[in-house]
Formats: structure tokens, C-alpha cells, sequence
């Protein structure tokens, strides 16, 4: 038995849902154009740009860029550059390949440079990855959808406009990834695991988030399993060896690139030395690292209290109504990955950024309000407001790079 999906408006007077979606998200990248456009009036030279770039310079050359740029014209290198005193530096094996090696196949057709094929092709990934958004959240959050039909839009046009949205037009990963991560939820959802399977093994050559998709996957199979212990699904032979495959491809996907890297390197850890090379620790730990900023900011006293606020905080949200009407595959995503993120992630403003992955978190926010139609609209209208003021906040101070050093987006 399928899982019933919320209907679609089949008003001929309105744009059709896909159209809806992709009108939001062209706004959205124009609004994002526009504040790139003005700080980058503003950019100093850099290694990367020279002072003043065009909009093809600023977003196809700045910070990660530059990586993927290396990884697309000269591959990976055959050992692990490392210093005077034998520890291993930055190096583009920390990156993933399926984005560069796209951006390389389009520059082979089109001739044309990385800086103009690497941001166009990010800028049309993220327009599927939106419409996957919409799909996910009208699929996956039934109970949420149908007290607001709204919700599918609303969602994707607050993922579009979010404070770290320019990346969605630049040389990075996060459209790519954005678009996976939603794919293997709606085929989760449809339950073609095997489409799922696929998605997600792209995904652990993308970013390294696949692991908390494995979560997902067993939430769904108990899910799956406790409808068919009261009739009200039938769970075949089919679909067990389709979940178990998927469960796999999930785990094999989260520890793919590790592994590709510690075979083309020679070194076992080659994929943690590199990724050591970005912390303030000498050594990848789990969770410490959060410890250790917050001790950082705020003092050994009072560090490890607001922390665990934040905590309090990030629990109360899970467990919130909003959240609550949030489908059992969406909220998974959203737990695991929060979860994951502080287990693996040295937090720092690159943060706000991986937040963009999360994003049902977005439905919460516009359920957030569930009072009359107009009262809905004007929360709506006052987030998109304060995503585009937040956006030209993050250009401008974590974009914008005032040498010798900065914040990194």
C-alpha cells in the first residue's frame, strides 16, 4: 500500500506548482546577484580575484572555488603535501569530486572557462534542488501540508533566500548536494529504493553527509513495518532487500571517500590528516571541538553553559509542534544530520552554510505561525525579509575577504 500523497492544485487560473517554485527561486537568485554584485564593489585584491571583480570572477574563483577549480584542471595529487615539520597541509583530497569532475565534462563540451561554468552549473542544480524541496516537503510532511498547502512553496522559496543562498549560484557544493540529499528522501518516500541507492552514492562523493541518511533509512523501515503489523501496509520480500540494499549504499557512501583517498595516497588516515589540517585541533575528535569553541568565545565558565543552552534550544525545536508535523523521513534527516554535524564538524561560521542540507528546518519556521491565512502570510513575508537582510550580512562578512586572513563562508 502506498503512502498517500498531498495533492497537487490543478487550478488552471495558477501557475503549475513547478513553475511556482522556479519563479521563487529566479527571485531569489536575482536578489542574491544583486548583493554579490554590490560587495563585490567592495573586495579588496586577493589571491583569488583582482579588486572590484565582475560577478563571474566573485563567484567562480572565491575560497572553496579555487579547490574545486585545481581539482577540475589537475586532479588529485599522488601523496599528501605536507610541512618542514612532517604534518600534513591543506590539500584538495579535504574536497569531493563529483562536482568538479561535472564542471570538467561541461568545460570539455563548451569550451568555455571554470568561472562561468562552475557557478552557471551550481545555479541550475540548485533550481532542481528546489523543486525536489517542494516535493520532498509535499510528500514527506502530509499532515503539515494539509493544514497548510502552502507549505511546499513557502519552504523552498526560505531555502532559496537563506542567509548562505549565494553559494546556490557559486562554485560550490551545496546545490549539488541540496539536490541529492532531497532526491534520496523522495525516493525514500516513493519508496524506490533503488533510485534512493543511487542518489546516495552520489551524495557520499558530493559531501560528507551521507552517514545520517542511514538513519533515515531504518526510520523508514520501522515506519514501513509497524503499518504492516496493523494491516495498513503490506512490507514484500521486495521491499525488505530493497531497504537493506539502500541501508548499505547509505553506510558504504559515508566512508567511500576516506577510503578512495587512503587507497590512491598510501595513508590509511590520509582523509583525517587532511581534514586536521583545517582545525584549531591537531587531530579530528568528535564533538570536543565544540567544546573547545565555546570555551574559546565565551570562557571556560561560561562556554560549556551556553553550549549546552544551545543544546536545550536545538531539543525544544525537535521536538517542537512544527517539527512534530514534520513526516517521520524528514525529521530523521533533520536529527541525524544535526547530530552528525556535531559529532564530525569543528562548528564555525561555515556552519551556516551546512545549514542549507537541513531543510525541513525551513518548514518549521513557516509553521511556526498557524493562525488565520493573512497572519501566516505576514510571518512568511517578515522570514524572506529577514533571510535577505541576514544574506547581505553573510556577503559582506564572510564572502568579502579583507586579506591576510578571514572568516571563512
Amino acid at each position: 500500500m502506498s503512502r498517500a500523497r498531498a495533492p497537487v492544485s490543478a487550478d488552471p487560473r495558477r501557475w503549475p506548482w513547478w513553475g511556482q517554485t522556479l519563479a521563487v527561486y529566479a527571485l531569489a537568485r536575482a536578489w542574491s546577484a544583486l548583493v554579490l554584485l554590490a560587495v563585490a564593489r567592495h573586495q579588496v585584491q586577493t589571491l583569488w580575484v583582482p579588486a572590484s571583480p565582475s560577478y563571474v570572477q566573485y563567484t567562480g574563483l572565491m575560497w572553496d572555488s579555487g579547490w574545486y577549480r585545481d581539482i577540475a584542471e589537475h586532479g588529485y595529487p599522488p601523496t599528501l603535501p605536507t610541512g618542514p615539520d612532517g604534518v600534513v597541509q591543506q590539500n584538495p583530497w579535504a574536497f569531493f569530486p563529483l562536482f568538479p569532475l561535472l564542471a570538467r565534462g561541461l568545460i570539455a563540451v563548451t569550451g568555455a572557462p571554470w568561472a562561468l561554468v562552475a557557478p552557471t552549473l551550481a545555479l541550475v542544480l540548485g533550481a532542481a534542488a528546489v523543486l525536489l524541496v517542494h516535493v520532498a516537503v509535499r510528500e514527506g510532511a502530509p499532515r503539515a501540508v494539509a493544514a497548510r498547502p502552502g507549505l511546499p512553496l513557502a519552504t523552498a522559496a526560505v531555502v532559496a533566500s537563506a542567509p548562505a543562498a549565494p553559494v546556490l549560484q557559486s562554485a560550490y557544493t551545496e546545490s549539488l548536494a541540496l539536490l541529492l540529499v532531497a532526491a534520496t528522501l523522495v525516493g525514500l518516500l516513493r519508496r524506490q529504493y533503488g533510485l534512493a541507492a543511487v542518489t546516495v552514492l552520489a551524495l557520499g562523493l558530493t559531501r560528507a553527509v551521507a552517514l545520517p541518511m542511514a538513519l533515515v533509512v531504518v526510520v523508514h523501515g520501522l515506519v514501513r513495518l509497524r503499518a504492516a503489523r496493523r494491516g495498513a501496509d503490506h512490507l514484500g520480500r521486495r521491499d525488505v532487500l530493497g531497504l537493506a540494499a539502500l541501508l548499505v549504499a547509505a553506510g558504504a557512501s559515508g566512508v567511500a571517500w576516506p577510503l578512495v583517498t587512503a587507497a590512491a595516497t598510501g595513508v590509511p588516515d590520509a582523509y583525517l590528516l587532511t581534514q586536521a589540517a583545517w582545525r584549531g585541533r591537531p587531530d579530528v575528535v568528535p564533538v570536543l571541538p565544540w567544546l573547545d569553541v565555546a570555551r574559546w568565545l565565551w570562557g571556560d565558565a561560561l562556554g560549556p553553559v551556553l553550549l549546552l543552552g544551545l543544546l536545550a534550544v536545538a531539543v525544544a525545536l525537535a521536538l517542537s509542534p512544527p517539527a512534530r508535523r514534520l513526516g517521520p523521513e524528514l525529521w530523521a534527516w533533520c536529527a541525524g544530520y544535526g547530530v552528525y554535524l556535531v559529532g564530525v564538524v569543528e562548528p564555525g561560521t561555515s556552519l551556516v552554510r551546512f545549514g542549507l542540507l537541513a531543510f525541513p528546518v525551513a518548514a518549521v519556521v513557516v509553521g511556526a505561525v498557524r493562525g488565520p491565512a493573512r497572519a501566516r502570510r505576514i510571518w512568511l513575508v517578515l522570514v524572506l525579509i529577514t533571510c535577505a537582510a541576514l544574506q547581505v550580512a553573510w556577503t559582506w562578512s564572510l564572502w568579502r575577504l579583507i586579506p591576510p586572513s578571514g572568516w571563512p563562508p
